[in-house]
């Protein structure tokens, strides 16, 4: 059988990263976290002064920049994760920041940026069975993919997950400003015109609010059985 695509798809703090990682580390797969792309050319523009808010973007300068953006995702053997490197450089903590949170929304939408980014996944996927995370995977990077997730949330758990992620990380934040940060992203994400997120004809939605990631990994992994099946017969 050819290569597996399984493209999760979904919300901000619905898991979707800690699922695919999962997916992926059980099953063997290549992961690729889509999402910390896009949060890396947002950290990128506010690193050059591209990006001085959400509404102060220098776009075009972001545009004319895409060829110096080099984005790698590296194995790191002692901690058994994938870290994101910007040009050669780790900055897998720097991603979750509340500055890019604010604006990553907004760089997203950016029709030459989203392109851009892919082109690169759909050359990563390329190479072989992938599990990739984001929002429009299952519809416009791999519409084709062999199984394809939806997740949702409730918001309050949404945002109160967010919410400890970042005091974990010692972020000064509270959490009606979480919460209102995920709704302008939800907003944003679903009313961008270039690739909006929108849940797939054939994607199977799981609401993660009450589920522990023991019992979702293994929801996924029945799920997966079972399309490789159908797939084998067909």
């Amino acid at each position: 059988m050819k290569g597996f695509t399984i493209a999760v798809d979904g919300f901000s703090s619905t898991g979707k990263s800690t699922l695919a990682k999962a997916i992926a580390k059980e099953l063997g797969l290549k992961y690729v976290d889509s999402g910390a792309m896009y949060r890396t050319v947002a950290l990128f523009g506010l690193q050059k002064g591209f990006i001085k808010s959400d509404s102060e973007i220098d776009v075009q300068g972001i545009i004319d920049s895409l060829h110096s953006i080099k984005i790698q995702f590296v194995y790191n053997v002692n901690s058994g994760k994938s870290e994101i490197f910007l040009n050669g450089k780790e900055v897998e903590n720097d991603l979750r920041s509340m500055e890019v949170n604010a604006v990553v929304s907004v760089v997203s939408s950016i029709s030459q940026v989203r392109k851009a980014m892919v082109r690169e996944q759909q050359r990563m996927g390329a190479e072989g069975s992938v599990v990739m995370d984001g929002r429009d995977i299952g519809t416009v990077v791999f519409p084709n993919a062999e199984l394809k997730l939806y997740m949702t949330a409730d918001p309050d758990i949404r945002a109160e997950r967010r919410f400890s992620e970042l005091k974990l990380k010692g972020v000064d934040v509270s959490k009606e400003e979480v919460k209102e940060n995920l709704q302008k992203r939800d907003k944003q994400d679903q009313e961008r015109l270039d690739s909006p997120l929108l849940k797939a004809k054939d994607a199977i939605e799981l609401d993660n609010s009450n589920l522990s990631e023991k019992d979702q990994l293994a929801l996924v992994l029945e799920l997966y059985k079972k399309r490789k099946q159908q797939l084998q017969l067909n």
